[in-house]
């Protein structure tokens, strides 16, 4: 049915862009779709508006099948096209928030997507000011951030460990002092299939390193998003170390509390409690066990060591399957953070570059061999 405009005037608005084509668009509605029922149960004021950028009539029809908010009809493309330009939408999804009143536009909020996943419905109205004093409450929080506060609440003070006869619990004090790293996964997350075995061979290789030293002060602790318990179980069996109980309350917190945008995840916390990096996935992927205890100082250790071992690798490589020459580029000269194109895991610093197309690799992730003026490498 149509809804005329004007219905709108007095209401707090979300424009939503996206499409069914693009998976993280299909994500992200599936939690807008619980935060918007929510607030519209307590806030009849609140709107969303659909702006699709589905392929055809078929696709939006189907996606928007699924939204309980209202949409630009399908054929109106000049809306749309002037809705995308005005608010400078450059990538989906996106979720511009607009105020009462707001003629201005002094009071529009751009980063809605971020706040959604980050606050939920506590964002609401979502205006600068409750904006603003939800930052504040984020800086008490972490300034105040022990481990103990982090995992515990008044009705459990443990997390669970595997034993030979099912699980047991491990109380959270006895991680007090340790450097843990937070996992955020699921089953059904087909990056995390890929991530999880190489974060248990770092993981044990780090467990066997520190227990040659007779130390034992690193722990993972599994935080999982799966939809019900015998994905949880079936998952976590194959995993070496502790996790929070399936559907635990502190999940959410601690997905709010890091600004989870998706899975995996691995932020690490050192042993007084404080976070070190959220980025500890990145770390895995670049250094595997040698970014232990993955602080600021390793990290620039490692960093240089990667610039040593640069010297060493020549400025022009061939790749074959590629059929393009490949230069050397660091963060300096035309490189930065990347996907690497043969092992598909993040990069960052030194990569071999083809310049005609942007297929990137890791130094590590080739072979060569001697080829006339460059080198030649395979996969």
């Amino acid at each position: 049915m149509q809804v005329k405009v004007c219905d709108l005037e007095g209401k707090v608005v979300g424009l939503l862009f996206g499409a069914n084509w693009y998976p993280p668009c299909r994500v992200f509605t599936q939690v807008l779709v619980g935060i918007y029922e929510d607030l519209k149960s307590r806030f009849p004021q609140f709107e969303i508006v659909y702006v699709s950028s589905d392929e055809d009539l078929d696709a939006f029809s189907s996606f928007y099948g699924n939204m309980p908010w209202l949409a630009i009809p399908f054929s109106d493309l000049e809306t749309k096209k002037w809705l995308t330009r005005k608010y400078e939408v450059e990538g989906i999804p996106c979720l511009i928030l607009l105020q009462p009143e707001d003629g201005k536009d002094e009071g529009t909020v751009r980063d809605g997507v971020e706040l959604v996943y980050r606050y939920g419905a506590e964002a609401y109205p979502f205006c600068n000011e409750r904006l603003e004093q939800l930052r504040k409450e984020d800086k008490v929080k972490r300034e105040n951030q022990t481990l103990v506060n982090l995992l515990s609440n008044q009705h459990r003070d443990y997390v669970l460990s595997h034993t030979h006869s099912g699980l047991k619990q491990v109380p959270v004090a006895s991680l007090v002092g340790k450097t843990i790293a937070l996992y955020f996964s699921a089953e059904w997350c087909v990056p995390c299939a890929k991530f999880t075995p190489k974060l248990i061979s770092v993981y044990e290789k780090i467990k066997q390193e520190l227990a040659e030293k007779g130390e034992e002060d690193f722990e993972v602790v599994l935080v999982s998003s799966d939809r019900d318990r015998a994905s949880f179980e079936s998952y976590y069996s194959s995993m070496p170390w502790l996790a929070l109980p399936f559907g635990d309350s502190e999940t959410k917190n601690l997905v709010r509390h890091f600004n989870v945008q998706g899975i995996p995840w691995l932020v690490i916390i050192g042993p007084d409690g404080k976070t070190i990096t959220v980025h500890g996935r990145s770390l895995i992927n670049l250094y595997q066990e040698n970014a232990y205890p993955f602080t600021n100082a390793k990290v620039e250790e490692l960093e240089k060591q990667l610039e040593e071992e640069a010297k060493d690798l020549p400025a022009l490589v061939y790749h074959e399957g590629h059929r393009h020459d490949l230069n050397l580029v660091s963060d300096g000269n035309g490189g930065g953070p990347f996907i690497c194109c043969v092992c598909d895991e993040q990069g960052s610093s030194w990569a071999y570059q083809c310049l005609q197309c942007g297929y990137e690799v890791h130094p590590k992730c080739v072979r060569t061999v001697e080829r006339q003026n460059s080198v030649l490498i395979t996969n």
